[in-house]
C-alpha cells in the first residue's frame, strides 16, 4: 500500500453510502486508496468494485457466501484476499495500514466493527446511526481511551459538525449552543391523508423524494423514525439534552441542520441532497477539496419551506423522544424493535400503519437493566428483538384464529 495516500475500509461498499464513498475516492485518487471493501450478499457488484478499486481484501458479512466469493475471485483472476463474517470485518478494520473506516452497514450489525476500529485508534466515519444510538457513550469512551476519532457522515449531524467551532470540543456546553434544529424532508407521505397511510405499499415507502437510500432507512424516513434515531444520535455525538433538539420539516432537503447559539447567532449548513458532500468533508477534515457536485443556488434558497412535524402523522418521532428520556436500555430497545418491525413490513407481513402500533406495544412491554458494557448492549438488543417477535407472533396467531 502507498502510505503517501490515506487507506480506507468501506463497510457496506455495495450500499448507497458505500457507492457514494467510492465516488469520492475516485475523484481523489491522489489522496486515497481502498484497503478493503465489504458487502452482505451482493457478490457480483463487490467483484466489479474490486476490478475498479483494487483493494487488498474483500469481505462478505454472510459466511455462507464466502465460497461463492472465492469462486468468483478465482474466475476473475483477481489478486485479493477473501474473508467472511464478523471475524473478517473485525480483522480488516484493525489492520495497521488502515487510516479511515467508513461504516455504511445497515442496522445494529455495524456496532462490532466500529468498536474494534476505534479500539485500535482509527478514524471512523459513521453513516449508520444505529451503533451510535445503541452505544454512543461506550463508543465515545473507547475513542477517548484509544485515540480513535468519530466523524459524523449522516447529513444532518455532519451539518451540525460543520456549524461548530473547530477550536473547541464539539459539545453542547463547550460550544455555547442554545438549540439544535434537525431538518427532515417529511418523506414520501408528507401530503398523504392519514386514512390513505393504511394502504401504503412497500414500493411506495422505499421511494424517497430526495435521497437515494437503502430499503430500511427509506421506511424509517417515511415513518420519521429515522429522525427520531437522529435526535438520539445528536444527543450522543454532541452531548445535547433532548429538550435542546428540535425537529423541523423541510421538504427541499437543502438545509441539513441549524445550530442556534446563546449569543443570538444561528448557523446553518446548506447543500444539495448528495451524500458525497458529508463524506468528502469527513475524509478531508479539517481541509476541503474540490468535489464535482452541484452547488445550491440563490434561486433555490428563495423557495425553501419549513414547518413543524405533525405527531399524528408521525407517531414514531415522539416515541423516540420518550425512549431517550427513559434511558439507554429503552433507546437500545427502540432501535432493535424498530429493525424487526420494519423488516416485517418489508416482507409484507404487516402494514405501514402497523409500524408505530407494534413499536409502541413492544416498548411498553419491554424492560431491561441499564447496560454497563458493549456486551450488555448486545444482550439488551437481543432481548428487545425477542420481545417484539413474541408480540408479532401473538398478533399473527390471533388474526389467523379470526380468519378461521
Amino acid at each position: 500500500m502507498n502510505k503517501e495516500k490515506k487507506s480506507i475500509v468501506v463497510l457496506g461498499s455495495t450500499g448507497s453510502v458505500g457507492l457514494s464513498t467510492l465516488s469520492v475516492i475516485e475523484q481523489n485518487k491522489d489522496r486515497f486508496e481502498t484497503f478493503a471493501l465489504t458487502a452482505h450478499s451482493k457478490i457480483d457488484l463487490l467483484i466489479e468494485q474490486c476490478h475498479r478499486f483494487e483493494p487488498k481484501y474483500l469481505v462478505v458479512s454472510d459466511p455462507n457466501k464466502l465460497s461463492n466469493l472465492k469462486s468468483k475471485i478465482e474466475t476473475a483472476g483477481l489478486d485479493v484476499i477473501a474473508l467472511a463474517g464478523q471475524d473478517g470485518l473485525n480483522e480488516i478494520v484493525q489492520h495497521d495500514f488502515v487510516d479511515f473506516v467508513v461504516s455504511g452497514i445497515v442496522g445494529a450489525a455495524g456496532l462490532g466493527p466500529i468498536h474494534k476500529a476505534l479500539s485500535t485508534g482509527k478514524t471512523v466515519l459513521v453513516a449508520n446511526k444505529e451503533p451510535i444510538v445503541m452505544a454512543g457513550d461506550f463508543l465515545a469512551r473507547v475513542a477517548r481511551e484509544c485515540e480513535g476519532v468519530i466523524l459524523p457522515v449522516d447529513s444532518e449531524h455532519n451539518a451540525i459538525f460543520q456549524c461548530l467551532s473547530p477550536l473547541l470540543p464539539p459539545y453542547y456546553s463547550e460550544q455555547g449552543i442554545s438549540k439544535i434544529l434537525l431538518t427532515a424532508s417529511g418523506g414520501p407521505f408528507l401530503q398523504t391523508s392519514l386514512a390513505d397511510l393504511r394502504n401504503v405499499t412497500v414500493a411506495q415507502a422505499i421511494k424517497h423524494p430526495k435521497w437515494n437510500m437503502g430499503r430500511k432507512i427509506s421506511v424509517d424516513s417515511a415513518t420519521m423514525m429515522n429522525k427520531g434515531l437522529e435526535v438520539i444520535e445528536a444527543h450522543h455525538l454532541f452531548a445535547v439534552p433532548a429538550e435542546a433538539i428540535e425537529v423541523v420539516i423541510h421538504p427541499q432537503s437543502t438545509v441539513h441542520s441549524l445550530v442556534q447559539y446563546i449569543d443570538g447567532s444561528t448557523l446553518a449548513q446548506l447543500a444539495n441532497p448528495d451524500m458525497r458532500v458529508p463524506i468528502a468533508h469527513c475524509l478531508n477534515y479539517p481541509k476541503r477539496v474540490k468535489l464535482n457536485v452541484d452547488h445550491v443556488s440563490v434561486k433555490d434558497i428563495l423557495t425553501l419551506q419549513f414547518q413543524e412535524p405533525d405527531f399524528k402523522r408521525f407517531p414514531c418521532l415522539p416515541l423516540a423522544y420518550e425512549a431517550l428520556s427513559n434511558g439507554s436500555a429503552a433507546v437500545i430497545g427502540l432501535n432493535a424493535i424498530n429493525e424487526v418491525i420494519v423488516d416485517e413490513f418489508l416482507n409484507e407481513k404487516i402494514g405501514f400503519s402497523d409500524i408505530p402500533y407494534f413499536l409502541e406495544a413492544a416498548l411498553n412491554a419491554f424492560e431491561a437493566p441499564t447496560p454497563s458494557s458493549i456486551e450488555d448492549v448486545l444482550e439488551v438488543d437481543t432481548a428487545a428483538r425477542q420481545c417484539v417477535r413474541q408480540i408479532l407472533m401473538k398478533s399473527q396467531t390471533a388474526e389467523h384464529g379470526l380468519s378461521n
